[in-house]
């Protein structure tokens, strides 16, 4: 019942009025990660106890780095297609390879691969703007 509740809570933030005043990155923030991660990037989405290892707490990734915000490694957890899987297995999906197939179909090959790369930095921007 909770996790159809905070579902259906996702759902009616994106209203198209609301939509409109979102970042790109907090739309896509809200599709693709909230449900894991929570709305406020706390790791207390409504998936978060169905899975094996708590999802990370987004919010302390600058303080967990010395002050500055690691924006290129948060990329590249997002877009995952360069992540080695002998450095272990990942819960996470890879969301460079989620996006791919559907902005390739819509932009083609090249654009599409642009499109997807876009989509991961407005993730890892919005995500910046989460750190407290």
């Amino acid at each position: 019942m909770r996790f159809w509740t905070t579902i259906g809570l996702l759902a009616l933030t994106l209203t198209a009025a609301a939509a409109q005043e979102m970042s790109n990155g907090q739309q896509e923030y809200l599709n693709s990660c909230a449900v894991c991660h929570g709305v406020d990037g706390k790791g207390d989405g409504p998936l978060a106890d169905e899975l094996r290892k708590r999802p990370a707490d987004l919010t302390t990734l600058t303080r967990r780095n010395g002050g500055e915000f690691p924006y290129w490694q948060v990329f590249a957890t997002i877009d995952g297609r360069g992540m080695i899987p002998a450095h272990g297995e990942r819960e996470m999906p890879v969301w460079g390879d989620q996006f791919l197939p559907d902005d390739v179909k819509r932009y083609g090959p090249y654009g599409g691969e642009a499109v997807t790369t876009e989509r991961i930095h407005n993730l890892a921007g919005y995500v910046q703007t989460l750190q407290r």
